[in-house]
């Protein structure tokens, strides 16, 4: 509702609220009354001596406040009101049409004039005007001696379609052929969802006079009845109940029950170009308004007065409210700093525990990307052995041998036992004293001794009975890491050190080409090591070989293949029940 109330085009969109005006006098007056009796002192004193003896300054602050306040109640009425200054384009709505699929479900649509019979036919047409359709509600009604819903009206046309394998005249309570009660149930059902116009589409082989008389009926409740013929005009035979019949398509009757009905009639093709022609594919509206038609509304422009609503009520806030907020404010406890340095970035308002996986997640993400550094820092200060073991990993992997060490004794002294960090701890040391400098040459001027763990195993040697059961920090999470990197210390520089003992001489080819071999292999067992945990943290297992199987093994199996097998195919043993359950209650009721 808007009235017009200046040339420029202010309208009202809600004009009523203009009516809470009225209330603004009277809420003055009564202010007014309320200031005056505010102070005990006119009761004792004559009013005429009362300004020279009363202090002034705050009644006039407060009447001031008070008259702000009710300037403010004024313009919230008047944005309540919805002030509208010009308009803006929304779209229209579009009330489409409802569709009632009315479909025969006699024996007569087991007739194989239609290959491979004229139930599958249909089935396959129903699925596609439902995967098609643009929009609209879509019921489902199947009908042969009686009428019943199979889906009411909806919009999810996927809904409707789950239905389509269970039809089967089977499903059915009784055989017959009554298109008259399905037309009067699909009206039925539009008129109970509050639809006062409609469309009920038929999918049977032929008419009689009952149910040209329903269409009429339908067409003067303001729905339209059509009809898609199913079959052929040479008909084809089909098991009825007493034995084969032969159904035939009447295209003349069908003709006929679409005038009456205000509708259109096309028999069944192969394409959909007889949906297309019966016009169910693009539903329109009863007003016949197009798809993305734009109409010009008025604009709500009412939020624009709040702001001198807010300037109007900010005297009437009691003196110091707001010092008080900003001391409530200044009180609130603050986050542990030890969760505010060094958090990950959205993690201040989290619970430690939350936190804390939030740093083990940026602590595996930098392991992925090799920024082990990053790593170390999103690991170190995590209390449990899982991120103590993943900061030894990543520590190995920095080089920092030794701090790898502690962090995998932490994490054993966190959980005694813990396989992984034992035998990671094994290569790392290895690795360490690998890395450390050789031991000074004797006396006697041997400088031929090989220096402390330089005679490698084989290439391939396991040790203490491992392969691949070792693992890594980002392998807990579901990433493997590159390659450690393992500093080989080198033959040291020719040449004496002042005050120290004699340096070994260059080790020989045969040597090298030994500790090059040793070197690789420690390598190897590195990144066995740091890549072997799966996600999850649970020790990687090796996947045993396929046992082949037995004789009483296939013999059980084959036993359970043939159980599943007498296992009968009915997807339409639920709507059997259902439609079975509906006849029996209208049959005690006397009716639908």
């Amino acid at each position: 509702m808007s009235i017009a109330l200046l040339p420029e085009g202010l309208h009202f969109l809600r004009p009523w609220w203009l009516l809470g005006l009225l209330a603004l006098p009277v809420l003055a007056l009564w202010l007014r009354r309320a200031a005056r009796r505010r102070s005990g002192w006119q009761q004792a004193v004559d009013a005429h001596l009362l300004p020279h003896l009363l202090e002034g300054g705050t009644a006039t602050r407060r009447a001031w406040a008070e008259w702000l306040g009710l300037l403010g109640a004024a313009l919230a009425v008047l944005a309540l009101a919805g002030p509208s200054t010009g308009k803006r384009a929304q779209p229209l709505w579009q009330n489409r049409q409802p569709l009632v699929l009315a479909l025969d479900l006699s024996s007569a649509m087991l007739a194989r004039d239609l290959p491979p019979n004229r139930l599958a036919q249909v089935r396959a047409k129903l699925a596609t005007l439902l995967r098609e359709r643009s929009g609209g509600e879509v019921a489902l009604v199947v009908f042969a001696d009686d009428a019943y819903t199979v889906a009411p009206l909806t919009d999810d046309a996927a809904n409707v379609a789950l239905f389509l394998d269970a039809l089967a005249p089977d499903v059915m309570p009784a055989d017959g052929h009554q298109p008259a009660r399905a037309i009067a149930w699909s009206q039925r059902l539009l008129q109970q969802a509050g639809f006062a116009r409609g469309e009920i589409l038929l999918l049977t082989d032929h008419a009689d006079a009952e149910a040209l008389a329903a269409a009429a009926r339908a067409r003067a409740a303001g729905y339209t009845v059509s009809a898609l013929g199913v079959g052929s005009a040479r008909g084809g035979v089909f098991p009825g109940p007493g034995g084969l019949g032969q159904a035939r398509l009447d295209a003349a009757s069908l003709r006929a029950l679409a005038a009456a009905g205000g509708g259109r009639y096309q028999a069944m093709t192969a394409g959909d170009a007889d949906l297309r022609a019966l016009g169910v594919l693009q539903p329109q509206s009863s007003e016949g308004e197009a798809a993305g038609q734009m109409a010009q509304v008025w604009r709500d422009d009412g939020f624009w007065l709040l702001p001198l609503v807010l300037l109007c009520v900010l005297p009437l806030f009691r003196r110091g409210v707001m010092a008080a907020m900003l001391l409530v404010a200044l009180g609130w406890p603050s986050p542990p700093a030890a969760a505010q340095e060094g958090a990950p970035r959205g993690t201040l308002w989290q619970r430690a525990d939350q936190a804390a996986h939030a740093r083990r997640l940026e602590g595996v993400a930098a392991y992925r990307r090799g920024d082990y550094a990053t790593a170390i820092a999103r690991f170190s200060g995590l209390p449990d052995a899982d991120s103590q073991y993943d900061l030894g990993n990543a520590l190995a992997q920095a080089g920092r041998y030794d701090e790898a060490l502690a962090a995998y004794d932490r994490a054993l002294r966190l959980r005694p036992g813990m396989a992984d960090a034992i035998y990671n701890r094994k290569l790392v040391e290895a690795a360490r004293q690998r890395k450390s400098p050789p031991p000074a040459s004797s006396a006697s001027g041997n400088t031929s001794a090989p220096r402390p763990g330089s005679g490698p195993p084989a290439s391939g040697q396991k040790e203490d009975g491992r392969g691949q059961g070792s693992k890594d920090a980002a392998g807990k999470n579901g990433a493997p890491p590159p390659s450690p990197a393992q500093d080989r210390s080198g033959a040291q520089a020719a040449g004496k050190m002042p005050d120290g003992p004699p340096q070994p001489s260059q080790p020989s080819p045969e040597q090298a080409l030994a500790q090059a071999q040793a070197d690789a292999a420690q390598r190897a067992r590195m990144q066995q090591a740091l890549q072997g945990r799966p996600a999850g943290g649970a020790p990687m297992q090796a996947t045993p070989a396929p046992r082949p199987e037995t004789a009483e093994e296939r013999e059980r199996r084959l036993a359970n293949q043939a159980w599943l097998q007498r296992v009968p195919d009915d997807p339409g043993a639920l709507l059997r029940a259902r439609l079975q359950l509906e006849a029996r209650r209208r049959a005690e009721a006397g009716g639908p």
